[in-house]
């Protein structure tokens, strides 16, 4: 399934949904307002929370958990590198790897060898806006939490 999601997340208050290609919402999105590093949680569209995201604070390079329906699943840390992205992803669900040109928005999500996911900004004329296209039999709640931790670590890079 092909989603869409605007890009630079984070800033302060920010509520908005993912939609599907066809632009129906999908997700609720709702950002911590007045916290201490970053803080999101996703909900379906009954207002179930699907995945929260939480910043770890005080680390040298960017970190972040992520918990799918209130458990922890996933810690995601950016490596040290230079002119590139690189994230180690601690998975309870599988051995998930992040490759591709992160500053065009146009990378792949691998689970234990195999594509699961693609971002592409390369097809929507809007700016801030990038898809995202999810196999079928995956999580598609943890899938887009991971995106948007991506999208986080390489905007914050950006800003400082």
């Amino acid at each position: 399934m092909k989603y869409l999601i605007r890009q630079k997340i984070f800033s302060i208050g920010d509520n908005f949904t993912i939609k599907d290609e066809m632009e129906n919402d999908k997700f609720i999105v709702k950002g911590k307002v007045f916290a201490l590093g970053d803080k999101l949680r996703i909900y379906d569209t009954s207002e179930n929370e699907v995945s929260y995201i939480e910043q770890k604070l005080f680390k040298f390079l960017p970190e972040y958990n992520i918990y799918l329906y209130g458990k922890h699943c996933a810690t995601v840390k950016k490596k040290f590198t230079f002119l590139t992205h690189k994230f180690d992803i601690d998975s309870s669900m599988g051995e998930y790897k992040v490759e591709g040109d992160f500053f065009g928005f146009e990378f792949n999500i691998t689970k234990d060898g195999n594509v699961v996911a693609s971002v592409s900004k390369k097809f929507f004329s809007f700016s801030d806006t990038y898809g995202v296209d999810i196999d079928d039999d995956e999580n598609h709640g943890f899938l887009l939490a991971l995106v948007i931790v991506i999208d986080q670590v390489i905007h914050d890079n950006k800003n400082k």
